[in-house]
């Protein structure tokens, strides 16, 4: 065996396992069948802007202990995401917050929030919705549901509310504060110097080949590791 671990897939859980991995004295090889390493968190140097090819990756935790863990391998900027949705000429805050509500509305509290929320639901009466429009009514009423749900949602799906199961939308997220941060987290930000570089760092002392397939890998060389840690896609897998 020339390696103590084989890893299939040079994304975060495999680069951190690499990482830890050979801290402690152990040899691995990290194979991933795309061109590049940092799985969907890749970010390419564009005339000298980090794109996120794969949208965008905003690293946040509240956890003290993995925050100063990744800021081993990357300084993080202080970026916020505070994302503004259009609907027609009009610009609301994600997610729905009093910034939202009073502009809908023209109003300042958040019990006047609630109650226009609360009369729109009770106009609605569903009581056993069937689709994810009368889910929706019955969760924030029609203004929110006609303005930030009903074309995002048709858009993601390329169907109609109407023919959209309930349970896609349980839950609508509703915050009675004048606060725009997507997040709650303590800690947020994205790498400087991107993503990619901090991968860079975080399997060094490994060997890394890319554009290898697993099952491809697998079949030539079947005693090249001991152990496998697998992360790619398990339906793959068990083919």
């Amino acid at each position: 065996m020339k390696y103590d671990y084989l890893i299939v897939g040079a994304g975060l859980f495999g680069a951190v396992f690499t990482h830890e991995a050979v801290k402690r004295g152990r040899t691995c090889l990290v194979v991933d069948r795309r061109g590049h390493i940092a799985g969907n968190c890749y970010t390419q140097n564009m005339d000298g802007i980090h794109v996120h090819q794969y949208g965008a990756h905003i690293f946040h935790t509240s956890d003290k202990n993995i925050w100063e863990y990744i800021n081993q391998f990357a300084d993080f900027n202080n970026f916020v995401n505070a994302p503004i949705a259009v609907y027609r000429d009009e610009l609301y805050n994600l997610p729905f917050n009093m910034n939202t509500f009073s502009k809908i509305w023209n109003i300042k509290t958040p019990a006047e929030a609630r109650a226009i929320i609360e009369k729109q639901r009770a106009e609605a009466n569903i009581i056993n919705p069937r689709n994810l429009e009368e889910q929706a009514l019955a969760l924030v009423g029609r203004d929110i549901y006609e303005k930030l749900i009903k074309g995002y949602t048709e858009k993601q799906w390329g169907m109609d509310c109407k023919e959209l199961p309930a349970f896609i939308i349980k839950r609508v997220p509703l915050r009675f504060t004048y606060d725009n941060n997507y997040f709650n987290d303590t800690y947020q930000g994205i790498p400087i110097g991107g993503y990619t570089a901090m991968f860079e760092k975080m399997l060094e002392g490994a060997d890394v080949r890319l554009n290898t397939d697993y099952r491809d890998f697998a079949e030539r060389g079947s005693d090249t590791a001991g152990k496998i840690l697998y992360t790619g896609a398990i339906d793959e897998f068990f083919q």
